[in-house]
């Protein structure tokens, strides 16, 4: 990926910070079961220090410095610095104390070899510029025999929450097919491709499994459009290149696409997302 590039889409990430923290309640409720699982399959207990690598307005970081506890300890890091910001001032508010900020990119992680327990990421890697050199980086920065756990969409078509929009919108545009290996959402979404590129890094042990759940919150169809609109850069662009009317009649499209997934006006989409996880090799040296 050129230079260029990155910082567009660093840039499109910085413009998103403010929704993402606006949202962040929300957002935290819908991906609870992720990180519950996250937290599962990563063996993660109290006592244990653990990096969270692209982990934006604050979560799965927070929910994780509750895990871990006071003895344990979270280092939450993004390349994008208003998520940084936005994180700290969620851990103010939620008096979480047992954790730490930094800005840095995933590929270039300034902290010393294996430092800490395990290393996670959730639905933070598929936007990764030089995903191989990242989770190295990763790798290198966590203890021997310590695990490294890694949390991406599985494909679009299984997951209404994002084709639905996708689709009703497409329906006002003309895109040019997306190339597969750019950073996307859906980038490591078919199933063995991420575990590959853990392989190659040079994990051990490397599994990988499917999680169905359900993306759940007590929102309404109105605050989900509030929600997808605002939280996706790519959204807000092409939205904004569209007059009120074909802007208002995206909306309506969408709302209506989705209204069977608000059972009692409350949100409830059926999700599916791939866990990955691996170890460190042990140092025989």
């Amino acid at each position: 990926m050129t230079a260029v590039k990155q910082q567009e889409i660093l840039q499109e990430w910085r413009q998103s910070a403010p929704y993402w923290e606006r949202h962040a309640s929300t957002i935290r409720a819908m991906f609870a079961p992720v990180t519950g699982a996250l937290i599962k399959d990563a063996g993660i207990v109290k006592g244990q220090s653990v990096l969270d690598v692209a982990g934006g307005a604050g979560e799965p970081s927070l929910s994780i410095a509750e895990a871990v506890g006071r003895t344990g300890s979270v280092t939450c890091t993004d390349a994008v610095a208003e998520m940084v910001e936005a994180a700290k001032r969620a851990a103010h508010r939620r008096g979480i104390t047992n954790i730490s900020f930094y800005q840095c990119a995933a590929d270039v992680l300034p902290f010393r070899n294996d430092f800490f327990d395990v290393g996670v990421s959730r639905l933070g890697v598929m936007f990764f510029p030089a995903p191989l050199s990242a989770l190295r980086e990763m790798l290198r920065v966590t203890k021997p025999d310590g695990t490294l756990t890694l949390v991406v969409w599985h494909k679009s078509e299984l997951n209404p929450f994002s084709y639905l929009v996708t689709n009703a919108v497409s329906r006002y545009f003309d895109a040019p097919p997306a190339d597969p290996s750019a950073p996307g959402a859906f980038r490591f979404a078919e199933p063995g491709a991420l575990a590959h590129i853990l392989r190659e890094a040079e994990a051990i042990d490397v599994q990988e499994r499917l999680f169905k759940f359900r993306i759940e919150a007590p929102i309404s169809i109105d605050e989900f459009w509030e929600l997808r609109s605002g939280t996706s850069g790519t959204l807000r662009e092409k939205l904004g290149t569209l007059s009120e009317e074909q802007a208002t009649g995206v909306a309506q499209d969408v709302k209506e696409a989705v209204r069977e997934f608000f059972p009692e006006g409350k949100m409830s989409f059926p999700a599916q997302m791939i866990i990955v996880t691996g170890r460190k090799q042990q140092d025989h040296g």
